[in-house]
């Protein structure tokens, strides 16, 4: 099995080096490949400011990797739930240490944001403090 590098994943998502994006779907349709979740979190750091896409989109994109048959993602259950929770508003870093964080008590922040919209998401595990 090959590990993949952000860069892999963003020239199939973006397709705007033509070539590279050949090669890189062909890796991701026809090899196992191993996405560490470092790689998955950079993923969504680079379309979202190098490329100004929309959470949504993102969202989608993340989903749509981890849908496919060859693709292993470290931690996939927390990438997806990550990907679920920036589709509702929150900073995907932080849906990800949350999500991440999953069987502790509760996670705890200076962040008011986090602890906010997990008030909107009562059955949200762990629960969100603000320190």
């Amino acid at each position: 099995m090959r590990a993949v590098d952000t860069n892999v994943l963003v020239r199939a998502l973006v397709r705007d080096d033509p070539a590279s994006a050949r090669r890189a779907e062909a890796l991701l349709r026809e090899h196992p490949v191993y996405v560490p979740v470092t790689v998955m979190l950079e993923l969504e750091w680079v379309l979202r400011s190098r490329y100004g896409y929309p959470t949504a989109v993102i969202a989608q994109a993340i989903e749509k990797i981890a849908a496919l048959e060859k693709v292993v993602i470290g931690e996939r259950e927390a990438v997806i739930a990550a990907a679920g929770k920036l589709a509702r508003g929150w900073d995907f870093a932080d849906a990800l240490h949350h999500a991440l964080s999953r069987g502790c008590d509760d996670f705890v922040t200076l962040d008011a944001d986090p602890a906010k919209r997990s008030r909107r998401m009562p059955t949200i595990d762990p629960s969100v403090t603000r320190l």
